[in-house]
């Protein structure tokens, strides 16, 4: 997985849709959501930021 991930990215890793991603982008990282950034028009995370909100969801 690259450094850098797109909403792409998580949606096929985790098999949900683009849309739901960018649902969870939209929660504060508190509130389950995803952390990440804009990039233009575009949303990125961090591959670590994301590792680390996976295993907190994991842990839940």
């Amino acid at each position: 997985m690259p450094e850098i991930i797109t909403a792409q990215h998580i949606a096929d890793y985790l098999q949900i849709s683009r849309k739901r991603v960018y649902e969870l982008f939209q929660l504060k990282p508190e509130r389950g959501g995803i952390p990440n950034y804009a990039i233009g028009k575009t949303r990125r995370v961090k591959r670590t930021d994301f590792e680390a909100w996976l295993e907190k969801q994991k842990a839940s």
